[in-house]
């Protein structure tokens, strides 16, 4: 079987996509990667050794409509060359030109929703297609009865299976922020601020633990971030990209992220605590969403960007250093949401697709 998956533009939705086709590789399928050409890919196409052909396809907006015309044309002129049986598309806008060009061609078409809330991609999109995967059980009624299955949201095979990072010392509580893979400067502020006041609070007791970061900041914040660490004395690890997030994971005692749909999977398959800060700008306010479904489990918190202070999130973080137990059960709760067959469960309906 011949399959396209479209599945650039973010890593949130790039890692998942990646995820399905090496699954679908790994039984025998001919798959070619689909993405939108732009730099912050590269970052993420590391693990993937098979075809990748770029769409051009731009963000939603009336000012890239003439772009975007060219790119539903050149997925269309690509569909008609490559003739896939099945295009799989993960969702944001550089899904629209491939799923229009495969429903001109004929091409079956599912979709993935990452979020519990469904993106204006995908809503749209939901009308070309055959069947619509989804993350959260929640988000099936959102469709038309029968339409939409519950799959998970596939994570990185690698994810789960890190180990400690050397440098961090054996006996240190570690606190890793992410604000995803381009990161997130607000996040950025409020965290550095609040680990450094942590630190402070840390020193006044003889019989604590070491502190240390692991911090990915995005390209724009990494000399700051490191900076500000290196001004309150707290040792860190900071890289504008963390290239071993499996690593960081499995260091972590507790992570501060934002509230992606792969970043909350991604913590479920490695079992990690959270804080979870979600952009309040996201669309349909889909990662508060998220971090609710998280919370309603006990398997992380969440603040409220505009209302939580450095304050607030050091005494939040010193409570859990003095509650390493309470972390233990929020680890448990955060495995049990783990999906750990969800890319098999995206590649079968794509299959299930084809066979219809």
């Amino acid at each position: 079987m011949k399959v396209v998956v479209a599945c650039g533009g973010t890593g949130g939705h790039s890692f998942p996509g990646l995820a399905v086709a090496s699954e679908l590789k790994r039984r025998g399928d001919d798959v070619t990667v689909w993405m939108s050409g732009r730099a912050v890919e590269s970052s993420v196409l590391k693990g993937w050794d098979g075809p990748v052909f770029s769409t051009g396809a731009r963000q939603l907006h009336p000012r890239y409509a003439l772009s975007i015309l060219l790119s539903v044309y050149r997925c269309w002129r690509e569909m008609r060359r490559a003739r896939p049986d099945a295009l799989l598309a993960m969702g944001s806008y550089s899904s629209l030109p491939p799923v229009l060009a495969a429903r001109i061609c004929g091409v079956r078409v599912v979709l993935h929703e990452a979020n519990t809330v469904p993106g204006r991609a995908v809503e749209f999109l939901a009308h070309f297609a055959d069947k619509v995967a989804v993350s959260f059980a929640s988000t099936i009624s959102l469709f038309p009865p029968g339409q939409a299955e519950l799959t998970g949201l596939p994570v990185r095979a690698e994810i789960a299976g890190g180990t400690r990072l050397v440098e961090v010392p054996s006996d240190a509580f570690v606190i890793f922020v992410t604000g995803g893979s381009q990161g997130a400067h607000a996040v950025n502020l409020l965290a550095t601020d609040a680990i450094a006041k942590l630190k402070r609070a840390l020193e006044t007791r003889p019989d604590a633990r070491p502190l240390y970061v692991i911090h990915q900041t995005g390209v724009k914040d990494e000399s700051f971030v490191r900076a500000a660490y290196r001004a309150a004395g707290v040792e860190a690890r900071v890289n504008a990209f963390e290239y071993e997030m499996a690593n960081a994971f499995a260091t972590a005692d507790i992570v501060i992220a934002r509230a992606g749909a792969s970043t909350c999977f991604e913590l479920a398959a490695c079992g990690k605590p959270a804080f979870f800060i979600p952009l309040p700008t996201a669309m349909r306010d889909h990662q508060r969403f998220n971090a609710e479904a998280f919370v309603a489990k006990g398997a992380a918190d969440s603040g409220n960007q505009s209302m939580l202070s450095a304050k607030t999130l050091k005494e939040y973080l010193l409570a859990r250093v003095d509650n390493p137990a309470s972390l233990a059960e929020m680890s448990l709760k955060m495995r049990s949401l783990a999906t750990p067959d969800a890319a098999a469960r995206v590649a079968d309906l794509v299959r299930l697709a084809v066979a219809v």
